[in-house]
């Protein structure tokens, strides 16, 4: 067979023997060896195929379905600017850690630097981006081939998937017409499943293999005590004023465990909506409303944070890590990705520590302090919503989180939506909760309905779990996730609408997408810029559009415009009956005066608790 053929299937039958499943896909023609090989595959049961019909939404339709699944996904492109396309996505999926394998098709050698169409460079693209790339050789018919192809896909699939280091790889593939399969199946030597060598030992370490290096959970005073020194009192080393911060996990194990230390320690518990810790008896729902007042956060400021995860979303509580004299970092990343937003880091450990062996009962004091006033900031928060004219961002925020069961799945989008969670949604019982994820690695506002789509995918793809009955027997049974939902801003619904333009035979999940439409960008109302006399033009940027009609360009399977919550209510309840895609535009107010309303929230709370204090 020619030699494009030959590579293009090896590569692929590696990638499916590493375990990938999921492969997206754009069209292109020097890609055609890929194409066809995946297509192949892909009738034949051994992946499910994905075809977007532009790179930008593929990359970010690839980072839900690894997002979510936590495997790797496979992206495949053409060469030239369609490899450019995908940087958002990747960068993305490097600063969350999200499994992705880029397959970039290129040009051959002799191409490059002569001003050929779609010729770019493009080997070493995403370098400072992907964990790992590589330029491959172009496809010669000669022995050590095969060899040479698997060991470099194995590699990749390794790399990214490392437990303390996962993320984006990129295989750079250059192919030589031509670019299809003449007919003939012969080779230079075998095509077959021998992978690396003959030992099957001498395959790289798979990401199980990298996680047992990790260290071993600590208890939090045996960590202390090991910051403190020898002397420490190991009963009285664990600090009465502590607090919990969940940022961004991709481990929900983590979630839980976070969770079991704040109530073990009576520590209040602060969670963004992807830190999926927002329940327990510790937890406060508006953590960043309380600590908006100065006078409440110094009389407040813990003498220990303890941060899971990467926080990052709320001011007020980064400063007041910033300003906590021990902070304890938990995460499972490397030195290179571990977060530290304010540079303050006392120590990293690579997991959650465990609640205390040594401690005596903590004094209710303190977390009773902070229930109070998170009690207080509640009734002033109904108050003030239930009074407002019409439909507000956090109604929209509250409201939906309220009716999301523990089958749901939530992708909430960056910049305002993602705020309004933190700051009004209600604490819930971990065992109603349902799962919230979002693009934090860098939390832009592009990609997010790609995003959402691939994660909605994944999570109603059957899987099967194990169940132990009253006998003690065990149970197998096949499980799919419920509805999925994604929240995000009207901005972010105009930039990546065609992320739901998809063909007749693509899988469709069951997802419903509810666009808070403010005509512009909210979140500038309340920063520093507000008020400047271009605000509006280079910031507001209203476009007056009818996103309804945007998304019934994109035949979507239904599309509703509500503007009060018994509205969004009934609409709600009407797409998680209909299934499929949904799209529900919340018509909101005016972005000043819902910057208003805020201001006069923050205002009224700090009045609350400084009365009571």
């Amino acid at each position: 067979m020619n030699p494009s053929t030959a590579m293009a299937r090896v590569l692929v039958d590696e990638l499916i023997a590493a375990g990938v499943s999921e492969v997206v896909l754009a069209p292109g023609s020097r890609s055609a060896p890929l194409a066809l090989a995946f297509a192949e595959a892909d009738s034949r049961k051994e992946i499910r195929l994905h075809v977007r019909i532009d790179e930008r939404s593929a990359g970010f339709l690839a980072l839900g379905l690894a997002k979510v699944s936590g495997d790797p996904v496979v992206i495949v492109t053409t060469s030239g600017t369609a490899v450019a396309n995908l940087a958002p996505a990747l960068v993305e999926a490097s600063y969350s850690g999200v499994p992705i394998v880029a397959l970039t098709a290129d040009r051959p050698p002799e191409l490059r630097d002569t001003g050929a169409s779609q010729s770019i460079d493009q080997s070493r693209f995403f370098d400072g981006v992907v964990r790992w790339s590589h330029d491959l050789g172009v496809a010669e018919p000669r022995l050590g081939q095969v060899r040479y192809w698997r060991s470099i896909v194995a590699r990749a699939v390794a790399v990214s998937t490392e437990g303390a280091n996962s993320g984006p790889v990129h295989i750079n593939v250059p192919f030589r017409d031509p670019l299809v399969p003449d007919g003939d199946d012969t080779w230079v030597e075998s095509l077959g499943l021998a992978m690396i060598g003959s030992d099957p030992n001498d395959r790289l370490p798979s990401s199980a293999d990298a996680r047992l290096a990790m260290a071993a959970a600590q208890s939090i005073d045996e960590i202390l005590a090991l910051l403190a020194g020898p002397d420490a009192d190991r009963s009285r080393i664990v600090p009465a004023r502590g607090v919990v911060v969940v940022g961004d996990v991709a481990d929900l194990e983590a979630s839980d465990s976070a969770i079991a230390l704040a109530e073990a320690c009576g520590w209040p518990l602060f969670s963004e909506p992807s830190g999926n810790a927002r329940s327990g008896d510790t937890a406060i729902a508006h953590g960043p409303l309380l600590l908006a007042d100065p006078q409440f956060a110094d009389e407040h400021q813990p003498d220990i944070v303890v941060c899971v995860g990467s926080p990052g979303l709320s001011r007020p509580i980064l400063r007041m890590i910033r300003e906590a004299p021990l902070v304890l970092v938990a995460d499972h990343r490397d030195a290179v990705r571990r977060p530290d937003p304010t540079r303050n880091a006392t120590a990293f450990v690579s997991v959650v520590p465990e609640p205390p062996v040594e401690y005596e009962e903590y004094d209710d004091t303190w977390l009773d302090s902070w229930l109070a006033a998170d009690a207080r900031a509640a009734v002033i928060v109904s108050k003030r919503l239930d009074d407002a004219p019409g439909l507000t961002g956090p109604d929209v925020a509250r409201t939906l989180w309220d009716v999301l069961d523990a089958s749901a799945l939530l992708l909430v989008g960056a910049s305002w939506p993602v705020r309004y969670l933190e700051s009004f949604a209600r604490v819930r019982d971990s065992a109603e909760t349902p799962q919230v994820i979002g693009n934090r690695g860098t939390s832009g506002i592009d990609g997010l309905l790609s995003t959402a789509w691939g994660a909605a995918l994944a999570h109603q793809a059957p899987r099967q779990v194990v169940h132990i009955d009253e006998d003690g027997e065990a149970e197998l049974s096949t499980v799919t996730g419920g509805t999925a939902y994604a929240l995000i801003g009207d901005l972010a619904f105009l930039h990546d609408h065609n992320g739901i333009v998809v063909g007749d035979d693509e899988p469709r999940p069951d997802l419903v997408i509810v666009v808070i439409d403010n005509d512009g960008g909210g979140i500038f109302s309340q920063l520093e810029q507000a008020g400047h006399e271009h605000f509006e033009r280079v910031f507001g940027t209203p476009l007056g559009l009818d996103l309804a009609a945007v998304a019934k360009a994109a035949v979507v399977d239904g599309v509703a415009v509500v503007d009060d919550v018994t509205g969004l209510v009934t609409a709600l309840d009407d797409a998680q009956v209909s299934g499929s895609v949904r799209v529900i535009i919340a018509k909101v107010g005016a972005r000043d005066a819902e910057a208003e309303l805020l201001r006069a929230i923050t205002s009224d709370i700090a009045t609350a608790v400084r009365d009571e204090s």
